[in-house]
């Protein structure tokens, strides 16, 4: 079941999300370079960690900055708790489902070494992957270079497994280094 649920699990993330499901699946690409023994439910909620933006509704959380800690907490509850409803109408074993969900709750801040795996690999997934987006956030005026700086560094900051943050600081310092070029460019 492991595999098939995974499976299911990633078509899911392609289907309704098409629009960020790179970070996604690339997000499970780093955990199995991070932590490659991890358990079903760790490879679970690293995959599905942000599915609660697939699927905008009157409970969607609404972000007041980049930062943003209630954002943060509001969105990981809402993505444990869409991803939980897709685990039973799979028929997931009920452990698993209470262990994915509390891995989602805590993807944002860790706390355990499964919780830390998950959040290394979104960090470093974000740090692939999401670059540009936030880059063009710049470009269009809807944030700030110093907080689009600041969001990189915390993406980076906030790992607390020493070999993903390692692989990390190449792709900190490129992003960086790609915002630099852009906050001359906008000088001259």
């Amino acid at each position: 079941m492991t595999d098939s649920l995974v499976d299911a699990a990633s078509r899911w993330v392609v289907e309704c999300y098409p629009w960020n499901s790179y970070h996604l699946l690339e997000s499970l690409v780093w955990l199995d370079r991070v932590a490659p023994e991890s358990r079903e439910a760790v490879r679970l909620a690293t995959l599905t960690h942000d599915m609660e933006r697939a699927f905008p509704g009157p409970d969607s959380p609404v972000m007041r900055g980049l930062g943003d800690a209630e954002y943060n907490a509001a969105h990981s509850a809402r993505s444990a708790r869409i991803v939980g409803s897709w685990l039973r109408e799979h028929g997931a074993d009920p452990v698993l489902i209470s262990d994915v969900e509390a891995l989602i709750r805590a993807h944002e801040d860790g706390g355990w070494p499964d919780a830390n795996a998950v959040q290394a690999a979104d960090s470093l997934s974000f740090l692939d992957t999401n670059v540009d987006l936030f880059l063009g956030f710049v470009t269009s005026g809807k944030h700030t270079a110093r907080n689009v700086r600041k969001k990189f560094e915390y993406m980076y900051e906030r790992i607390q497994l020493p070999n993903a943050k390692a692989l990390a600081r190449p792709l900190l310092e490129a992003a960086l280094a790609r915002l630099n070029v852009l906050e001359q460019e906008a000088k001259t």
